[in-house]
């Protein structure tokens, strides 16, 4: 029997989300209050759970300043994205030679409602991407069944730095991405482990440009007369 959620796993789930979704941006306030009104709970849940999304990485709590959603210096975002495109590569290549046709087929289906969604056009969608590109993703991890690995990419994409905030992509950036997943796919199909490991790497750089780019923008669009501050970007 599944057991029910509890109120604050409820609230924990909901606000991963909305991060991860997008639709609480990097750097934005995150009050008691106003997210206990919006959820529909008391106050007691929301605390719990932005405690447990402090200790995860996708909030910071200062001192007398509450929390926010977690930000990253271009830094730190251009050492996440090495370490990732050092590791996320070899895992998809793993999974490759482990990828049963029903694998395939699944990952597959995956990757053309991405392109289904994400594409620009009148029906784009792209909370709804957010969901499907991290199914995507954690199949073919799973699919390489490496453990040691697994965690170290875990910790390398912590959650924040992968919000797959796709209202950050271009048109031309965004169309790369969503190629790049049938790319894989197709890898996959011929059993070509380098060639999967070769598309996951250009996958990754073309992620890396556009958050970097972002990051540095959204810093560059700080106010001179601004007092300093550790929410650079993301």
């Amino acid at each position: 029997m599944t057991r029910s959620l509890t109120s604050a796993e409820r609230v924990l789930h909901a606000l991963r989300e909305l991060i991860l979704g997008g639709q609480l941006v990097p750097g934005a306030r995150l009050g008691e209050v106003e997210l206990a009104d919006r959820l529909g709970v008391s106050r007691t849940p929301v605390r719990e759970a932005l405690s447990r999304l402090a200790a995860e990485g996708i909030v910071e709590i200062q001192p007398n300043r509450g929390a926010r959603v977690a930000t990253w210096s271009v830094a730190e975002l251009e050492g996440v994205f090495d370490l990732r495109s050092t590791i996320e590569p070899q895992l998809t290549a793993y999974a490759v030679p482990n990828a049963a046709p029903a694998d395939v087929a699944e990952l597959d289906d995956l990757a053309h409602r991405m392109a289904d969604v994400g594409s620009p056009g009148p029906h784009q969608d792209l909370d709804a991407l957010v969901p499907l590109n991290r199914a995507f993703h954690d199949r073919l991890v799973t699919l390489a069944d490496h453990p040691t690995l697994a965690t170290a990419l875990a910790g390398a994409i912590h959650p924040p730095i992968v919000l797959r905030n796709f209202h950050a992509y271009d048109e031309a950036s965004l169309r790369r991405s969503l190629a790049h997943h049938v790319e894989i796919v197709a890898a996959l199909r011929a059993g070509d482990a380098t060639w999967a490991r070769a598309v996951m790497t250009a996958h990754i750089h073309n992620a890396r440009a556009v958050m970097v780019r972002a990051a540095i923008e959204a810093a560059g669009a700080e106010p001179a007369a601004a007092p300093p501050r550790n929410e650079e970007a993301s």
